[in-house]
Order: structure tokens, then C-alpha cells, then sequence
């Protein structure tokens, strides 16, 4: 051992050594003073080294005894002990015959193995035995005592994680719905509007239309905790999809399939309209040879939202913040289906943006849990 491994081995062992240090000091001199007899250093090396093994093989089986998942676990340990004690003996005695008789020159004769002496090592054994205990279970106090402390430190990363799901729900219906104007006054003058324009601009009403059942359905403001029907965020795609051909005459190359029945399934809130909404900001929307497509199919035990669009080069720096506006869905899509849905976005070799939703459901006539 290097002194490298060695200054390793003592900083990962130093609390062990001191206790071992100062143990001995003292267990050494209150049992010469009861005794009036102080051995030598062989002596005392031999016979701790013998104890503070005993302690450690101890630990170390009971530790592995109470790990198992036997029902009678408990009782393994008599045996356990009973084995301890037969290799004790076996081992005190030739350590005491070599201590007392071959370096300390010692009459022979005072050396007996009888009753006395298993007592006396007995006690020895069981002292060391019971510490070895008391410290297993001392150490399994605190490693449990850490563990709880990890769930509930894990418990306020989740709480604190919830809150910023919370908020990231709100700063999308705020992007979404930046006027503070009064809902009642609002809809009342779209609905003045919309009328007036009716006949005269049909496709100006259109776009009142559209443009009202949007902010009356982000006006719902649903709890970040909450799921919708995904019909209903559906309706709003076709609503942003129509504002946008009305906007540009039509020149948008843009599909909406859907395949299943939706009704009873239930989605998180503006997840799949701020996808749709990410299509019409970065991509290339007008391409005349690859349209930008949004598919939803549901097979009765699972749903998956596809986007497709080519990447809209003049705007290709702006993808950095697209990413991190992906990454708040898959938080709120992990806060919402756990293991059970996937979430992947990437580029293919002719410039196309994918990003593929997928959703087990376990209940199909209970919708998404």
C-alpha cells in the first residue's frame, strides 16, 4: 500500500481509528487498575486485535442477517452468536498460550482451559459482541435517518418543480393571451364586430370568429394540475390554423390529421397548441413540395401528437429558445403521465423539425389518468 492508498484508507477510516485509540486507553488502564496487573505491548496488540476483529466480523454478519428478507430473520442471529464464540475460543487460547507462555516465560500450569477461563473469555467475547451491536444499529439509525431526509428533500424538489410547472402554464397563457382587457367587454365587442362585419367582409368575420373562441378558450385559465378534453384543444389548432390562412390568403401548406375517436381523452392544457404554435413561428410554413403536418392518432391504448415542418432558415437562430420552451413540455408532460409517455424532437437530413408525443393509456374509457 502506497502512501497515497494509505492517506485514503486513514481519511475514509480516521473516526474508526480515534474511537479504537481512545477505547483502548481506556479499557486498558481501568482494567489494570481493577486487576493491579499491566501486560506488554504484545499483549495488548494480540488480544485487541483479536476483539476488534470479533466486533467487525459481528457487525458485519448481523448487518447481512437483517438485510435478508427471511421471515424468521431474527432467530438466525442465536446461531450466529453461538458460531462466534466457538471460533473465539478457538482463537483466545493459543493467543494467550503464545502471550503467556512463549514471550512472557509463564508457568504453564496457570494457564488452564476450565470453566473459569470460558467464563472470563466469554465475557470478553460478549462485551465486543454487544458494542459490535448497539453500533450496527446505530449505523442503521442513521443511515435510515439520511434516507428519510433524501425523500423529503426529493418531496420539495418535487414541490418546487410543480410551482414552476404552475408558472410555466401561466407565462403560456399570458404569450398566448397578452391583453388584460375585460373578458365581458371584449367578447361583447368581438361579437359587435363580428356582426357588423358579417356581410360586408366575410372573411374579416371570419378571422373575429376564430380569433374569439382562441381567447374565450385561453380565458378558461385550467389549473397547471388539471388535464383538458383534447377535442377541445384540437378545435383550438383549427381555430389558429384557419386565422393563419385568412392572414396569409391561403398560401399556408399546413395539414391537421387525425386519426381515432378523441372524445374522452383528456390532455395537459396548451401543450399541443403552443407545439402548433412553435410550427408557425419557426418553420417554414409556405413550402410548396413539404407541408407542415400535424398528426393525432389514438388506437385505444395509446395517443401520439406528431409535428412535422421544414425549419424556417431566416428565423434558425431563434431554435435555442424553441428548445427550452420543449423542455418546459416534457417537464409538464413527466408532472402529468410519469413513465408512461415518451417525448423526442429532432432535425432530419432535409431540414424537417419532427417532435413525436406519445402517451400508454391505461383506461380508455376513462381517459388519460
Amino acid at each position: 500500500m502506497n502512501i497515497l492508498n494509505l492517506k485514503t484508507w486513514y481519511n475514509r477510516n480516521h473516526i474508526h481509528i480515534k474511537a479504537w485509540f481512545f477505547f483502548i486507553l481506556y479499557d486498558a488502564f481501568i482494567t489494570g487498575l481493577i486487576t493491579q496487573k499491566w501486560g506488554t505491548f504484545e499483549n495488548y496488540f494480540l488480544h485487541y486485535l483479536l476483539n476488534i476483529s470479533l466486533f467487525y466480523f459481528h457487525a458485519a454478519g448481523i448487518r447481512k442477517i437483517l438485510s435478508r428478507n427471511f421471515k424468521y430473520k431474527i432467530w438466525l442471529i442465536l446461531p450466529f452468536v453461538a458460531l462466534e464464540l466457538l471460533i473465539y475460543y478457538s482463537l483466545a487460547y493459543p493467543i494467550d498460550y503464545l502471550v503467556f507462555i512463549v514471550i512472557d516465560h509463564g508457568d504453564p500450569n496457570k494457564l488452564i482451559f476450565n470453566s473459569l477461563y470460558v467464563l472470563r473469555v466469554s465475557w470478553r467475547a460478549i462485551y465486543f459482541i454487544g458494542f459490535s451491536t448497539g453500533y450496527v444499529f446505530l449505523l442503521n439509525s442513521v443511515i435510515e435517518r439520511k434516507r428519510v431526509q433524501k425523500l423529503e428533500r426529493q418531496n420539495l424538489v418535487d414541490t418546487i418543480e410543480k410551482q414552476a410547472l404552475e408558472n410555466d402554464l401561466v407565462q403560456s397563457q399570458n404569450n398566448f393571451l397578452r391583453s388584460q382587457i375585460n373578458p365581458h367587454f371584449l367578447f361583447n365587442t368581438l361579437n359587435f364586430i363580428y356582426n357588423d362585419a358579417r356581410k360586408k367582409a366575410p372573411l374579416a368575420a371570419d378571422a373575429i370568429m376564430n380569433l374569439s373562441e382562441m381567447m374565450r378558450y385561453a380565458l378558461k385559465r385550467p389549473e397547471a394540475s388539471e388535464l383538458v378534453p383534447l377535442s377541445e384543444e384540437v378545435e383550438q389548432i383549427e381555430h389558429l390554423i384557419n386565422l393563419h390562412k385568412l392572414r396569409t390568403a391561403n398560401t399556408i401548406n399546413f395539414n391537421l390529421e387525425i386519426e381515432g375517436d378523441l372524445f374522452g381523452i383528456r390532455f395537459p392544457p396548451l401543450i399541443l397548441l403552443t407545439l402548433v404554435e412553435n410550427m408557425f413561428k419557426h418553420g417554414n410554413i409556405a413550402h410548396s413540395t413539404q407541408p407542415s403536418i400535424v398528426k393525432i392518432n389514438y388506437d385505444k391504448t395509446s395517443l401520439s401528437i406528431t409535428t412535422i415542418n421544414m425549419i424556417n432558415e431566416v428565423k434558425k437562430k431563434e431554435l435555442e429558445s424553441h428548445h427550452v420552451g420543449l423542455e418546459n413540455i416534457d417537464k409538464r408532460l413527466n408532472n402529468f403521465f410519469k413513465d408512461k409517455y415518451s417525448f423526442k424532437f429532432y432535425k432530419d437530413d432535409i431540414n424537417r423539425y419532427f417532435t413525436e408525443i406519445k402517451v400508454e393509456i391505461d383506461n380508455p374509457l376513462a381517459g388519460l389518468n
